[in-house]
């Protein structure tokens, strides 16, 4: 099965998809990890990669469509893929559509993991480290002990710059802004499925399920 993973910061969409992909025995495909290892192997696209790279500027489409080409045609994807974190553009689900129609094939599930701004809010903004051991914890999904206090070592939990509600919803602001046209373009398929993101692991998973029969 070949799909593309999609769905804002928050979602629980890297938990998700690393269990899809175990059960369906099928690699997850990130565009940074085969960035990486594009460059490390020294492979022609990697290189093409690592000029961009290296001068500060981002990598072109097209470069990335290709390393893309490369990876999914390798041995342990000949059963399928997941996709997470490309298509972020039209103009590169137009290049992906493009590209699998060369290879005779194409999509066959589209997922958006879909959750409402105010909760992924809570779920961005709900993590405390301790600065004095390290230690961290979620509000909402691991909670201390004693509110505010560090499990390991007493000392005071605190909420992170990166993790303020300002940063969160800079980040969910630049997300719609992307994505939104994105899903407009999927949202025309028979192949695209909207799965509600909110409960436990357990039944956001038994969702996708359903959505991927």
């Amino acid at each position: 099965m070949r799909l593309v993973f999609m769905g804002p910061p928050g979602a629980g969409k890297g938990t998700q998809a690393r269990r899809i992909c175990e059960e369906l025995r099928i690699p997850q495909i990130s565009t940074g990890d085969i960035l990486r290892a594009a460059v490390k192997n020294g492979t022609a696209m990697g290189l093409e990669a690592k000029k961009h790279m290296e001068a500060g500027g981002l990598v072109p489409d097209e470069v990335v469509i290709g390393i893309i080409r490369d990876r999914i045609q390798e041995p342990d994807a000949a059963k399928g893929y997941l996709l997470d974190g490309f298509p972020r553009t039209v103009a590169q689900a137009e290049a992906l559509d493009e590209l699998l129609a060369k290879l005779g094939n194409g999509l066959d599930r589209v997922i958006d993991l879909a959750v409402a701004d105010d909760e992924l809010i809570a779920r961005l903004t709900g993590r405390r480290t301790c600065p004095a051991c390290g230690w961290g914890c979620h509000v909402m999904f691991a909670p201390p002990a004693k509110e505010g206090v560090c499990d390991k070592c007493g000392g005071e939990l605190v909420q992170r710059a990166d993790d303020s509600e300002a940063t969160a919803r800079q980040r969910l602001t630049t997300y719609h802004a992307q994505t939104a046209p994105l899903l407009d373009y999927y949202k025309k398929r028979n192949g695209f499925r909207s799965v509600v993101g909110v409960g436990t692991m357990e039944e956001v998973y038994q969702r996708l399920q359903a959505a991927l029969a």
